[in-house]
């Protein structure tokens, strides 16, 4: 199944912060809008989405680019060899 991961990015102090992420499945994904990745099902793309916030609950980031940046290669690492 094809899920597009996304979330916010905010500011917050010390820079820009990413928060609620969420996994929707889709057909077909919307690249600016977050990252796509395969997973057997939504409980597995919900763990993902999980361990996400959790990653980058205290990070800071100086712009959005970095930001998207980090959690695209933490999401595609968890997604091919983590737990999700």
């Amino acid at each position: 199944m094809l899920f597009q991961l996304s979330w916010e990015t905010a500011p917050g102090l010390g820079g820009l912060r990413c928060e609620g992420f969420r996994a929707v499945a889709v057909e077909q994904p919307e690249g600016a809008a977050g990252v796509a990745i395969e997973c057997g099902s939504q409980q597995k793309a919900d763990r993902l989405a999980q361990a996400a916030e959790e990653q980058f609950a205290r990070k800071r980031f100086s712009n959005a680019a970095a930001a998207f940046e980090a959690v695209k290669t933490f999401v595609w690492d968890q997604a091919v060899g983590g737990p999700a």
